[in-house]
């Protein structure tokens, strides 16, 4: 078919990192949109406001007063979904009956004291003090002896479901290693049995080579949209070199994952001159006991909006009956994030 072209043509792509497919439908961008929209409004928020949980100083819904902080600040989630101390128990009914207690710990993180001040508007050393604190989370949890995996994550914005616009983040620590990271264990481990190599490392040395999705790049980590991106703007950061997990980070290292941080979300916030929304997270090695050569550390992010700041992505019907979907195609994502201003649309004319 000579006159097939992916930027135009319904075709699906691989995503070799979870082992799923998904279905690309770039015409479908062109279709009339008569459906939900969300409320785009950017009010200016106060650097401190006295009625929030996580200000400095405040009082949380438990009682417990904030310190006065002025860096980045963790604390044990309030109304964590995940407790340390909940008596074991297990169900195995059959073949369909399966189910068993899951202990963890949930924590909260506060980015900056600041209310009014998104990752994107931080400067690099406040987000390197953000990914220092990741680190020593990571390895202080995942010490205990019943904690597996350490999920750490945002969610950016009401629309994804964002309770406090004070900007945080959060770790899950668990048993389990939950289902998204277990399946790219099972290709991880599989390529590296094969090839004994990293399949993130080889797979961000061959995207450089091509060059096509390739977003920006720093000494270590390298900004991109990878070819079987679901979500719109969907993004990775990840390393030019093995690094399992943040307890591998040095300096200059946790130095050049702040300014990737930094610079994709600039990217986001520029497309629609708005605080973009999304949720992003950091996959690495299980905290197990086990050593896992086949781990690299590599955060991605997803973000919903699709057409406008008023437009987002909605994974329903067809996505939820039978596989992923997207509208653009990750190369024309790539086209504009990359035009975007590399200083952030709130910073021009300062």
């Amino acid at each position: 078919m000579s006159d097939f072209n992916f930027e135009d043509h319904s075709h699906r792509r691989y995503n070799p990192f979870t082992g799923e497919w998904l279905q690309v439908s770039p015409h479908r961008g062109k279709r009339p949109w008569q459906g939900q929209e969300e409320d785009a409004s950017d009010a200016a928020k106060p650097a401190y406001d006295e009625k929030c949980y996580l200000c400095p100083t405040n009082t949380r819904i438990n009682g417990e007063i904030n310190p006065d902080y002025t860096g980045s600040f963790v604390f044990q989630n309030d109304f964590g979904a995940l407790t340390a101390d909940i008596p074991e128990g297990e169900l195995s009914d059959g073949e369909f009956f399966k189910a068993k207690s899951e202990r963890g710990l949930c924590k909260v993180i506060c980015f900056s004291p600041r209310h009014d001040l998104t990752i994107p508007e931080l400067d690099q050393e406040a987000i390197t003090k953000v990914v220092a604190l990741w680190k020593k989370e990571y390895e202080e949890l995942g010490q205990r002896d019943f904690i597996n995996y350490v999920q750490i994550f945002e969610n950016k914005g009401a629309v994804m479901g964002c309770s406090n616009p004070h900007p945080h983040g959060q770790i899950w620590a668990q048993e389990s290693v939950p289902v998204e990271p277990a399946k790219k264990q099972e290709k991880f481990s599989a390529y590296y049995q094969k090839y004994k190599r990293s399949m993130v490392v080889d797979y961000v040395l061959e995207e450089l080579a091509k060059g096509e999705r390739i977003l920006f790049e720093n000494d270590y980590f390298v900004g991109l949209v990878p070819f079987w991106a679901v979500w719109p703007f969907e993004a990775m950061i990840a390393p030019k070199v093995a690094i399992g997990s943040l307890s591998e980070l040095d300096q200059k290292q946790m130095e050049a994952l702040a300014d990737a941080y930094r610079q994709l979300t600039v990217m986001y916030d520029n497309v629609f001159k708005v605080s973009f929304p999304y949720s992003a997270g950091l996959h690495q090695a299980p905290t197990d006991g086990q050593k896992h050569p086949e781990w690299d550390l590599h955060m991605v992010f997803y973000p919903p909006l699709l057409r406008s700041a008023t437009v987002k992505k909605f994974m329903v019907g067809y996505e939820m009956l039978a596989n992923p979907q997207r509208d653009i195609t990750a190369e024309s994502a790539v086209k504009i994030l990359k035009s975007q201003d590399k200083v952030h649309y709130k910073k021009k004319g300062v």
